[in-house]
């Protein structure tokens, strides 16, 4: 194998994939993959050398679950719990043409990048539902910053409104017909639309694989669920929904199907090996025993719980239970930012919260670091995670000079604590460089500054007269939504109260 295949990191903190220990060590790389991990003083003739000196070099974080469309939307809302974010959503993700979307989930991947994360499950939108143009700029967008991801188009064949129970009927009068007219694409040609993707899909080498996101299971009707099952069977598809992510959800399932939400998808085929929940704040023990038993996957999501009002997800009694469970941001129209890292300590924190919780209940810090890295990359089905023999070589360098590491007392824990993405320098993607010395390579940084700029005018221009119907209607979704939600008992989501 030549030298230009084989690469060796030298002089570096190397994290081991327990994620307890950081020593000094060398990676050799050859072609995309690790090869070995060598004594810190190795030397390999026939291999380009990179000297790692003062950094910690730790895998790739991997985003469970977000959404590129939300990346010109970061910062729309405040105090906004999942229905008015719902209720928000026409002006808040309005407007979008092709530079738009490829433009919105740029700003994610670079966002991504720069924080230390190297992969992502991204359940992208498009309204009414998604087009072949729109997935191929969105892949696009990944493959110009260097980023792998599933891209699995958001999709649904009922609304917001036709899709929670007495929501329509709850508004004024003067808001009704607007609210009942409003329609997502027709559930067949957006199937079809996903099949002729799947069927032409070319992005695959670029680290870009097609998944399908059935949005929310009260959005989708049987039929529309079923069909969403046979395109993943069919085409090998990756698929993720959002499950029980605010109570009142979970509240919709048992006025519509008389169970839990997933118990019902369950029933209709689509919870496999390769599905997994967005969220599930409100899953119960049993949907629990469900997910484990079918090898199914959860990406628990903490900052876009807390920020929109859901609770706490179960993470704890999920990996008891045996699911996969891997860490998320969310959307940056949910959560704000992409920062892994700030996933990775609120949910550490989260997990002290469960009323009753002792120290075996939290999640530790190297233990969360995995759910960060290999977990996430288990439900996105990559082989990444961890810095081993056979793995990708996704790497993360972080500076060992920067404040948040001076001095290095334990890794796994000022990766939790300390790090906030500030420390990351530089970031390798199956063994290429994507980010230098913070800087991302192949991308004018300014002109993207200067596009998210003229796009966010542009987009308010466009949007003001649905943000004032939505603005209009959003005390009446909210009212509606908290009064449902108080139908679902199944569990509880309690806090400390001392």
């Amino acid at each position: 194998m030549s030298a230009m295949n084989r690469q060796l990191i030298s002089g570096a903190r190397v994290l081991t994939p327990d994620a307890t220990e950081a020593p000094l060590a060398a990676i050799l790389i050859e072609e995309d993959r690790i090869a070995a991990i060598l004594p810190p003083d190795a030397v390999v003739e026939d291999a380009r050398r990179h000297d790692a000196s003062g950094r910690l070099v730790i895998p790739g974080l991997v985003n469970g679950h977000t959404h590129g469309h939300g990346g010109l939307a970061k910062g729309a809302g405040d105090k906004w719990d999942l229905p008015l974010l719902l209720a928000h959503a026409p002006w808040v993700g309005g407007g979008r043409g092709l530079v738009e979307k490829r433009l919105s989930t740029t700003l994610t991947a670079v966002e991504m990048l720069k924080k230390g994360c190297t992969a992502a499950f991204d359940l992208s939108a498009e309204f009414p539902g998604p087009t072949q143009e729109g997935l191929d700029a969105m892949a696009e967008a990944y493959i110009a910053v260097g980023l792998r991801a599933v891209l699995a188009p958001m999709i649904a064949d009922r609304s917001f409104f036709q899709a929670t129970p007495g929501l329509v009927e709850a508004l004024p009068e003067s808001h009704r017909e607007r609210a009942a007219t409003m329609r997502m694409a027709d559930g067949a040609a957006t199937l079809a639309t996903v099949d002729a993707a799947a069927r032409n899909w070319r992005h695959g080498a670029s680290g870009i694989a097609l998944g399908i996101g059935p949005t929310i299971p009260l959005h989708c009707s049987d039929e529309f669920m079923r069909g969403c099952q046979r395109l993943a069977d069919e085409h090998g598809l990756r698929m993720q929904t959002h499950v029980s992510e605010a109570r009142y959800q979970a509240a919709g399932g048992e006025v519509m199907y008389g169970s839990t939400l997933l118990a019902h998808m369950d029933r209709l085929g689509l919870v496999t090996p390769r599905f997994s929940v967005a969220h599930g704040v409100w899953l119960t023990p049993q949907d629990l025993e469900l997910l484990a038993a079918r090898g199914a996957g959860l990406s628990h999501n903490p900052g876009a719980n807390m920020r929109l009002a859901s609770g706490i997800a179960p993470a704890r009694a999920a990996i008891r239970a045996g699911v996969r469970v891997g860490l998320g941001t969310d959307g940056s129209s949910s959560s704000d930012n992409q920062n892994m890292f700030e996933s990775m300590r609120l949910a550490a924190f989260a997990s002290r919260l469960w009323d009753g919780a002792e120290e075996d209940d939290w999640l530790g810090t190297a233990e969360t670091v995995r759910l960060a890295t290999e977990g996430s990359a288990a439900i996105l089905g990559l082989e990444a995670g961890s810095i081993a023999p056979g793995k990708l070589a996704d790497l993360v360098f972080l500076d060992l000079d920067h404040i948040n590491w001076l001095p290095l007392n334990n890794a796994a824990n000022q990766l939790v604590w300390t790090e906030d993405g500030s420390a990351v320098r530089d970031v390798m993607i199956g063994g290429a460089w994507k980010l230098r010395e913070g800087r991302v390579l192949g991308l004018d940084e300014a002109r993207l500054a200067a596009d998210a700029r003229a796009a966010a005018v542009r987009l308010a221009e466009a949007t003001s007269e649905s943000r004032a119907w939505c603005e209009a209607t959003a005390p009446h979704v909210a009212c509606h939504c908290r009064a449902l939600a108080g139908r679902f008992t199944q569990v509880r989501r309690l806090l400390r109260a001392d």
